[in-house]
């Protein structure tokens, strides 16, 4: 394969921001007390790519025993956003990232496809000093698969020389989808005929192999 093009997911691969966004559900589910906190944690951990209208939507239903209303969501979204943030701000990157941004900028295009917020997943970027990197930043809506889509689309590119690296099966899911090459970050991956490694130092050496 050529390498024409790059797809990063945000959260776990630029930047070590996946459990901040842990912390910020389990404090939510808290205030409904110590079970509904680690229940919403749980469903949270084991839904990576749901987004989080859906998980309230759940958590609500499932376990308070009620439909969510409007202004409530409005508040658990709001709450969500304040809490995340704030430690998102002081996350660092994935270790070999900064290497890799480095090393491809104006080789090969660069792109962010996230299911965090469109806005917000930009303000994150730009105040960690990254957006310079990338040609584009896609956040939800839509899906991970329809962002994958609208990139190729609108590159031109060939999906079959496209890398999308991912640290969840959402974004293998979205890769496979569209008939991408995908890199996992995480042990996740171990079992799966795709390359990964725990981190992304390993990562330049792959890309240098495949771009040939």
């Amino acid at each position: 394969m050529a390498l024409a093009l790059l797809i990063f997911d945000c959260d776990g691969v630029l930047l070590e921001s996946v459990d901040c966004k842990s912390r910020a559900f389990e404090r939510i589910g808290r205030d409904y007390g110590l079970d509904a906190g680690e229940a919403l944690l749980q469903y949270h951990l084991a839904h990576g790519g749901v987004n989080r209208v859906e998980k309230f939507d759940w958590f609500f239903r499932e376990v308070l025993g009620r439909e969510i209303t409007p202004a409530e969501m409005d508040d658990l979204k709001q709450k969500f956003v304040d809490y995340a943030l704030e430690e998102i701000r002081a996350s660092a990157p994935v270790p070999g990232v900064l290497d890799v941004l480095e090393r491809w900028k104006g080789r090969v295009p660069m792109y962010v496809a996230s299911g965090a917020p469109h806005d917000e997943l930009n303000e994150i970027l730009k105040q960690k000093g990254l957006a310079s990197y990338f040609t584009g930043i896609y956040g939800a809506p839509p899906g991970k698969t329809e962002l994958l889509r609208n990139i190729l689309r609108e590159t031109g590119l060939p999906a079959s020389d496209t890398l999308m690296i991912g640290d969840s099966n959402t974004d293998l899911y979205a890769a496979e989808a569209v008939n991408a090459r995908f890199y996992g970050r995480g042990e996740g991956f171990k079992h799966s005929p795709w390359p990964w490694h725990h981190d992304l130092t390993k990562l330049n050496d792959f890309l240098e192999e495949i771009a040939g």
